[in-house]
């Protein structure tokens, strides 16, 4: 009868979970609703406690895992894999980021820009309708089960990159460079109908003001930036929820071409 040593099996096990832990604790740093400040540091990280309690037993099934020999090295391998969920967050944050930079400018055209409020997901200072585009950005995540995606996307990793297995990438800087770029683009994307309209509507002041010197352009112009700016912004939220979709399956994508980079 083969004897079994029981410490061995003990130390795998528990590596094991140290390292799914260190994996799955990083998205609850900076991931769209994971990593949403509101919620509280006790309450994430039991929730990462119970997902890597979960994921585990699966990943213990797809391949052997040892410890590292050292504490030095078992510690740096514990960054590694936390910086690989982290990662995974990121993502999510930089695509979501592009809606509070549509905000901005929509606050800034509508003259919100002096009117702002405490964001509770981010604690930041963001304007009226930046908050209210990025709340129903989260809602819809919610309702399209982009949560689940991500425990999806994290699950899969253990796939990707095995534990102890990623290596950095010399393109992944680069990758995330123009993840970035992004922000800017789709928050110009989703801010150019309100943009667009402000712009007419200074053109026509400008003739009125030339037409009639007599009239007060800035009293006037104040209330009216206020209606066509709301009336755009109510013209297309339909569209604004199309544009998710499409923001979301970009952001799954670049979850999964940013792990990629990090394949061993």
């Amino acid at each position: 009868m083969t004897e079994i040593d029981f410490f061995d099996v003990f130390q795998g096990q528990v590596a094991a979970f140290l390292l799914v832990l260190s994996r799955s604790s990083g998205i609850f740093f900076i991931s769209p609703f994971f990593g949403s400040m509101n919620v509280s540091y006790r309450l994430r990280a039991l929730t990462a406690v119970a997902v890597a309690v979960l994921l585990t037993p699966v990943v213990v099934k797809m391949y052997v895992i040892e410890a590292p020999a050292t504490v030095l090295l078992f510690a740096f391998t514990v960054v590694r894999e936390m910086f690989i969920g982290w990662l995974i967050g990121l993502v999510g944050y930089i695509t979501l980021s592009a809606i509070n930079a549509a905000g901005k400018i929509m606050d800034m055209q509508v003259g919100f820009a002096v009117v702002s409020m405490m964001d509770p997901t981010t604690q930041q200072q963001t304007g009226l309708i930046g908050t209210f585009l990025y709340n129903l950005s989260i809602i819809y995540f919610l309702i399209t089960n982009g949560h689940h995606v991500i425990l999806g996307a994290l699950t899969e990793s253990f796939r990707i990159i095995p534990l102890d297995s990623a290596v950095w990438s010399q393109s992944l800087p680069e990758l995330m460079n123009d993840f970035t770029a992004g922000i800017f683009m789709n928050g110009m994307k989703i801010a150019l109908p309100v943009t667009f309209a402000i712009l007419l509507t200074n053109v026509g002041m400008g003739i009125l003001a030339r037409t009639m010197p007599q009239m007060n352009i800035f009293v006037v112009g104040i209330p009216m930036h206020l209606m066509i700016g709301m009336g755009m912004v109510a013209m297309m939220l339909p569209f604004y929820i199309l544009f998710l979709d499409v923001m979301f399956n970009e952001m799954y994508a670049h979850i999964s071409i940013a792990l990629k980079t990090l394949v061993p």
